[in-house]
Parts: C-alpha cells; structure tokens; sequence
C-alpha cells in the first residue's frame, strides 16, 4: 500500500478508528488495573466521582500508554492489528514532545464530535488535527516491522 516513489501512504479514518477502538479495549484494561491499585492505597474505599486528581491520574496512565508504544516502534497494539505506524513529518525520531502535543490534540479533536479526526477526509495530505500540530503522521504499511527475527539472523 505504498506510493509508487516507495513512502507509505497515510492511514484511512476507518482504519486508523479501528486501531483506536482496539486500543481503547486495552486501555479499558489497563484503567482498571490502575483503579484498582488506587483502591489498595485508600484502604479499599470507593473515590468520589469526578475527583480531578483520579481524572488527572488516568489521563496519564493513558499518556504514557500511547507514549510507550509511539516510542518504542510507532505502533499500539491496535495499530499493528491494522499494519499503522506513527511517522514523523520531520527527519529524526519521534520526541516526547511530539507525543505529547499529539495526545493532548487527539483528545478535543474526539470530544469535539470526532471533528479532528474528521479532518483528515477534507485536508490535502489527510492529516488530522493532532497529526498537524505534532508534526506526525498515521501511515499504511504493507507488512508491520520485524521487531524479532528468528534463528539469531
């Protein structure tokens, strides 16, 4: 699914809420786990709801969730699932700035009525808003990285 110069080609919106619908399982996952070790420093009892600093706690569990993965090969696990990989615009490596202005975009532009997501359909390199102020990008690869090979070559 590449170019015909060989760079891959951004990412569709079904593709691309597909991948984010998977990661939003393991996240689901990865939230209660984290509640539940909250509940075991406060002897078990239940926390207000809408506390901000619980709020505040989950959105960076969330953080470093999408954080590591975007790191550590440009892909979740439901990106993998659907051959997507987070490319940097600009020459280099991905930075933790970059995730971050990525992940604090990609929020409002889900709460917005999935308006930034939206975006990609009208704009002219099909990025979406947290794409744009990042500076990145949601590619289709052909095949996902080898990230192990087998028999030590």
């Amino acid at each position: 699914m590449s170019t015909p110069d060989n760079t891959p080609r951004p990412a569709g919106l079904i593709k691309r809420l597909a991948a984010l619908f998977y990661d939003s399982l393991l996240l689901l996952a990865l939230w209660f786990i984290a509640v539940a070790l909250v509940l075991a420093f406060n002897h078990g009892q239940a926390i207000a709801p809408h506390n901000p600093l619980l709020t505040t706690y989950l959105m960076f569990v969330a953080f470093f969730f999408y954080g590591w993965f975007w790191m550590h090969g440009g892909q979740t696990l439901g990106m993998r699932a659907w051959k997507l990989q987070l490319r940097n615009l600009r020459p280099g490596a991905l930075s933790w700035w970059q995730i971050m202005l990525r992940f604090l975009v990609a929020v409002p532009s889900g709460l917005l009525f999935g308006l930034g997501y939206l975006w990609l359909l009208v704009d002219r390199k099909h990025l979406s808003w947290h794409d744009r102020y990042s500076e990145t990008t949601i590619v289709q690869l052909d095949e996902n990285p080898l990230r192990y090979r087998r028999g030590g070559a």
